[in-house]
């Protein structure tokens, strides 16, 4: 729904009634991931998809009838042989949506601003209820402030801005069950918990040829880059203007400022080739919980640091977080493939994906 938030107050300036389908559940492949929104308004207009053209045009028929006054609803969208080419996911997945009226949201503005300011948020709302909560009932949940807005219950509000609390840290998404006054282990209330967190960081040391394409394709992928290196020289806004920022400082120092908020989600690259550089970065790196380090250099380099950062007291469990050398091995040249080779490994390290080529494996390509 992120990626919505304009067209959406454009559309409820207009006083235009507006239906929002969001993906709230996933089983086996799917184009898109949870939290894939779809708007459609009274006007005719579309904005948005939820499975890259699989199933929009169905979903548009959906929406119109909950528009023209049908009830909010949980509608699912699979393959199955009579389905492949009429409506349904011909990759072979099953997704779950839920359509509802969007103009009856108090706290949309207020959901809009933090998104807007990178604030970390999360939307709770009932999706469907067998004890007579009201579906479609929203609460807006920050780390820093009470919840706005409720699910019907002040116990189950309670139990649900917890649990979204939770979900915002880890960056996930997904439907949650409870009881009626939020109970654990019953499933008479389902709750689609929708995280914005903030953008995941990546912090790029060394201010070379390489680091403009990492700083530019880290920016398509959605992550806040950060290039840094002592030399005043080299870090310059005017070389790396696809950057949020550019710190002159050593990589240690920068690390010691922002290191406590560096998680899973968030890359610390390296790409710097002087041991004076890189293993003070690499141990200040190995002082946080990021979820991937890696560091530039040939085998031969990567030996001499090895025994550099041995001798510095860095143990085997330390040295076994690194990358190094850097990226997958696709053969990458140019700074334009290396940035590719580094941001495929920090993705499959993220999923937990072997990286190989999809042709030579089998099951699901969608956990």
């Amino acid at each position: 729904m992120k990626d919505l938030l304009d067209t959406l107050t454009v559309w409820r300036d207009r006083g235009l009634g507006l239906a929002l389908a969001r993906v709230v559940n996933l089983d086996g492949s799917a184009p898109r991931e949870v939290g894939a929104a779809m708007a459609v308004n009274a006007a005719g207009e579309v904005a948005g998809s939820v499975s890259g053209g699989c199933v929009e045009g169905a979903v548009v028929m959906e929406a119109q009838q909950v528009l023209a006054g049908g009830e909010r609803r949980i509608v699912s969208f699979g393959y199955s042989d009579n389905e492949a080419f009429a409506v349904g996911l011909t990759c072979g997945g099953t997704i779950e949506l839920f359509i509802e009226p969007f103009n009856d949201f108090p706290e949309f503005a207020q959901l809009s601003e933090a998104i807007a300011n990178e604030s970390p948020v999360a939307l709770a709302t009932v999706v469907s209820s067998e004890v007579g909560h009201r579906v479609g009932a929203k609460m807006l949940v920050t780390p820093e402030a009470e919840p706005a807005g409720s699910l019907g219950d002040a116990d189950l509000d309670r139990v649900v801005a917890r649990d979204a609390l939770g979900e915002l840290a880890a960056g996930r998404s997904g439907i949650r069950h409870f009881g009626s006054h939020g109970e654990a282990r019953e499933a008479a209330l389902a709750v689609f918990i929708e995280s914005f967190a903030p953008p995941p960081k990546m912090l790029i040391f060394g201010a070379v040829d390489f680091t403009a394409a990492l700083a530019r394709v880290a920016k398509v992928l959605g992550y806040r880059v950060t290039v840094c290196d002592a030399r005043a020289t080299f870090a310059t806004d005017a070389r790396f203007p696809m950057a949020d920022e550019v710190a002159v400082k050593w990589p240690d120092r920068l690390l010691a400022e922002v290191g406590a908020s560096l998680g899973s989600r968030d890359a610390v690259c390296i790409l710097t080739h002087d041991a004076k550089f890189d293993v003070p970065a690499v141990m200040a790196a190995l002082a946080t919980e990021v979820g991937y380090i890696g560091v530039m250099g040939s085998r031969r380099t990567h030996d001499d640091r090895t025994a550099r950062l041995l001798r510095a007291g860095v143990d085997a469990a330390g040295l076994a977080r690194l990358r190094s050398p850097i990226g997958l091995d696709i053969g990458a040249r140019t700074p334009e493939e290396t940035a590719v080779s580094i941001t495929a490994e920090i993705i499959g390290r993220r999923t937990g994906r072997d990286a190989r080529a999809l042709t030579d494996t089998a099951g699901p390509i969608h956990d």
